[in-house]
């Protein structure tokens, strides 16, 4: 028999079977929470049992509440009407990423789904294709980037055929939005609030790290961690808490992950960033999950963005800033997703400007004569007038010099 996406019935009720009556009676507890505050749309109820011990138990469950949880209301997968729709997408002009699409998803469920048949894995990532082609056709602004596909994977796998999309599309727009702009800077941008972290807690630590940059984590936090955690059941659990969280706490729980670490860390020479960027970039085996959520709820609890150094610096059309609070998704449109992306792409072509013109400025410091100056002001006054206008310290320093007011 061929699978629809789902896990099957035996793997639902297999967790089951070394339960013992207490921990089936806790379980068949929680479950009946969830499935009450899911029939109240109590997002708030659900969000608390996503974070705390256990998660949401199982995909039955999940099916129900991750749209609830990204804010979009759970459709019906026989619903005649939709397929229409759902294939609507065919029709709509190719992405012009659709192409590494299809080499990434060739290289796709490696580790999960188990005991599968050539042709039921050949379906899932036919079907693969098609979630994140259709994302991508709908909502063509947004880039592409490796990884995606291990993200997209596991909700082929919780979600029906009806939900997966309209799901998919939510968490691009509005919870990994940073990862799917033109450039990698606003993810780098992500990853250096992981030494910021370990400044407010570990100075020590921080010092060591000092001359290692925070790449190590950029698997992790691109991919949701759906990239190095290799069991099923610990990635659905992980992601019952990400998407009932903030966006920054997936960046929170690397930076846990590195204060776990440390006194293995401070074995390493600091002077060698090298065999310490090797040692954080792969997760630790074992991974206490359960252990790692809470602790990082405590970190998040007791130093929040707004205490870390470089909060200031992150954009305002972040995701980080525009999911900072847990209700912030559920309230926004996929319209707003766009308008955030549109503003960080203007920032993004306004920061390249700038760098821009503080080169030509340091390469001009010391203009020879009238005739050099003139050139140093004609290129400055071009770069500028593509732009919204000088800021900062180059902007006064410009303004004074020049008597520019802006438009």
């Amino acid at each position: 028999m061929e699978s629809d996406g789902r896990a099957t019935e035996e793997d639902e009720k297999k967790p089951a079977i070394s339960r013992t009556s207490s921990q089936q009676q806790q379980y068949n507890a929680k479950a009946a929470k969830v499935l009450e505050a899911c029939k109240w749309k109590d997002v708030h109820t659900l969000r608390a049992l996503a974070t705390s011990e256990g998660g949401l138990l199982s995909d039955d469950l999940r099916r129900q509440t991750w749209p609830f949880l990204l804010g979009y209301p759970s459709q019906d997968d026989d619903v005649e009407s939709e397929t229409e729709k759902r294939e609507s997408w065919k029709r709509l002009p190719k992405h012009r990423d659709e192409d590494q699409v299809q080499l990434d998803v060739n290289r796709s469920f490696i580790y999960y789904p188990h005991d599968q048949s050539m042709k039921d894995l050949d379906r899932r990532k036919e079907e693969l294709s098609d979630l994140i082609t259709e994302v991508l056709r709908r909502h063509p602004y947004l880039c592409y980037f490796q990884g995606y596909h291990d993200i997209c994977q596991v909700f082929l796998l919780v979600l029906g055929h009806s939900d997966r999309s309209a799901a998919v599309a939510r968490l691009s727009a509005l919870r990994i939005r940073d990862f799917m702009l033109p450039t990698l800077a606003p993810a780098l941008a992500q990853l250096r609030l992981i030494p910021a972290i370990l400044y407010a807690v570990d100075p020590k630590l921080y010092n060591h790290l000092s001359q290692t940059q925070p790449f190590f984590a950029l698997s992790g936090t691109l991919t949701m961690y759906a990239h190095d955690i290799q069991e099923y059941g610990d990635i659905a659990r992980l992601f019952d808490v990400f998407l009932a969280r903030e966006a920054a706490f997936s960046v929170y729980m690397f930076a846990q992950i590195v204060i776990q670490r440390s006194d293995e860390l401070f074995e390493t020479p600091a002077d060698e960033p090298e065999m310490l960027h090797s040692i954080l970039s792969k997760l630790p085996k074992p991974l206490d999950l359960e252990a790692l959520i809470q602790n990082t709820a405590k970190l998040f609890e007791k130093y929040p963005p707004e205490k870390l150094r470089l909060w200031r610096s992150i954009s305002n059309s972040s995701v980080l800033k525009t999911a900072r609070w847990e209700d912030q998704t559920v309230n926004q449109t996929l319209e707003d997703g766009e308008m955030f992306f549109n503003k960080q792409v203007r920032e993004l072509e306004w920061a390249d400007r700038r760098d821009m013109v503080i080169k030509v400025v340091w390469k001009y410091r010391r203009p020879a004569g009238t005739i050099g100056l003139a050139v140093l002001v004609g290129v400055l006054s071009f770069w500028i007038r593509k732009s919204s206008g000088p800021s900062g310290v180059l902007g006064a320093f410009w303004r004074q010099w020049t008597g520019y007011r802006g438009h």
